[in-house]
């Protein structure tokens, strides 16, 4: 009763074939070129087994919250299941978790990317966390078109 949850979805064209796009977007190693809370990445796993391909990842982000910049640092994990379909998890303290499916179709000479992302938080944190997450999400994926933009020319 005291945890709230609520969900997002984005889209973005992104000027890439979707294997390229997936595998960058995969790598969190990538996220700190592009997402604009994450400052470091590290990679502590990486499996693979019938459920696809695994990577464990601890991240460390710096999330304004009015004149201050709080870091944070939690697990991430990126499962690439073996029909191309990405499954996300982060769980961050206190009890903070965001679950995602993203999904990488082609679209004329790109992709499509749609991630859709749900989030469980304690009450006390839950607007602010939605309102963060989305607005970082939407500006990472505009970033990796960018990125994508660039490679081209």
């Amino acid at each position: 009763m005291w945890m709230s949850r609520s969900r997002f979805e984005l889209c973005e064209e992104v000027p890439g074939a979707p294997d390229d796009v997936r595998t960058f977007y995969t790598d969190l190693t990538n996220m700190k070129l592009v997402h604009p809370l994450v400052v470091a990445v590290d990679r502590v796993g990486d499996r693979q087994d019938g459920r696809g391909h695994q990577r464990d990842y601890r991240v460390r982000d710096r999330i304004p919250f009015g004149p201050l910049s709080l870091a944070v640092t939690y697990r991430a994990t990126v499962l690439i299941a073996p029909d191309g379909v990405v499954h996300t998890e982060a769980r961050q303290f206190p009890r903070v978790r965001l679950t995602g499916t993203v999904t990488f179709v082609p679209a004329g000479a790109g992709t499509t990317v749609t991630e859709t992302v749900d989030i469980a938080a304690p009450r006390p944190l839950a607007a602010f966390t939605a309102e963060q997450a989305e607005k970082a999400h939407a500006a990472m994926l505009v970033a990796i078109r960018r990125h994508f933009e660039k490679s081209r020319t």
